[in-house]
């Protein structure tokens, strides 16, 4: 059913008048008879008597009328829940923990009037994941995902390059360095459990391996964050990665170090998916954010030669 011959028929209906309607709706009045003429034969009813004095509801008309409204009230509400700004901006920031969880906080503490909504796709691939904001499960996900991988209808810009530093315990032998080369970690364990085989960080700790002939893996289970804090404490001898804007928190007798790494500075590339064309205003304003939030990159920056 046409929502304009339902909206030309409630217009007629409140006024009274063909020629008020039509100057309400802004069309002719041949316009406003014509669609009345359409919604009667689609109905299959007569829905106006013309009089003398104007246009008077047929006993069907009557009867038709508070449905034509609720009708038309559903349809406002839908049209007005999906514009643009209307519904909260739903980003996937893959972990709660790390650099891109951090800076959508930041952005929303310093524009707390964003509506929008931080959700974790963690068990998803980057392919997945842009497979969800080209659906609408996600209006944007921040993922490492490779120019040339990035499906057509997605806007994608590497807008957070995040440095990467050594998490170590007290005892460790490089607990003390100022800051260390990725080859100065040859021979040392690097432990990053949860690592997910056909993930794009997957293949972003392996590109880092291969490059400076590191031991990086994540064998044995994964109890969670604080049971890694908890081994990192108590070792001599591990070590693991973390973001610089990575947030962790351990207990002040744990003496953890975060490490630099320099000559040269690795960095993990994330990269903002959104549908290419989305105007939604929080997306907008949540570029400009990272853009200008963005860490000043040494000069020697490392990034696999994909990225």
């Amino acid at each position: 059913m046409d929502a304009e011959a339902l909206r030309t028929f409630v217009a007629v209906a409140e006024t009274g008048r063909l020629q008020a309607a039509s100057d309400e709706l802004g069309i002719s009045q041949q316009a406003v008879s014509k669609r009345i003429a359409a919604l009667e034969r689609h109905l299959e009813v007569t829905l106006l008597v013309r009089t003398s004095r104007g246009s008077r509801l047929s006993l069907d008309g009557q009867a038709f009328l508070p449905h034509a409204i609720k009708a038309l009230t559903a349809l406002e509400q839908a049209e007005q829940a999906v514009r643009p700004g209307s519904r909260p901006f739903r980003v996937d920031v893959l972990n709660r923990r790390i650099g891109p969880a951090q800076v959508v906080y930041q952005f929303y503490r310093s524009r707390p009037e964003m509506n929008l909504d931080a959700v974790t796709l963690g068990n998803e691939n980057a392919a997945q994941a842009a497979r969800a904001v080209l659906e609408g499960s996600v209006d944007a996900s921040f993922r490492a995902l490779s120019a040339h991988r990035v499906p057509a209808g997605i806007s994608a810009e590497r807008l957070l390059d995040d440095p990467l530093e050594l998490l170590v315990g007290p005892g460790h032998p490089l607990a003390h360095a100022p800051w260390i080369r990725p080859a100065d970690l040859a021979g040392h364990r690097i432990w990053v459990p949860g690592i997910t085989p056909g993930t794009e960080w997957a293949a972003f700790y392996q590109a880092l391996a291969e490059t400076f002939g590191l031991n990086i893996d994540a064998l044995g289970p994964h109890f969670g964050d604080e049971a890694l804090m908890d081994a990192l404490a108590d070792s001599a001898s591990l070590a693991t990665l973390v973001g610089s804007r990575d947030r962790y928190l351990w207990p002040q007798s744990h003496d953890l170090r975060r490490i630099p790494l320099h000559e040269p500075t690795p960095v993990y590339p994330h990269v903002l998916l959104s549908r290419s064309g989305d105007q939604h205003p929080v997306l907008t304003a949540l570029r400009d954010h990272l853009r200008a939030s963005r860490l000043r990159a040494p000069d020697d920056v490392w990034a696999p030669r994909s990225f």
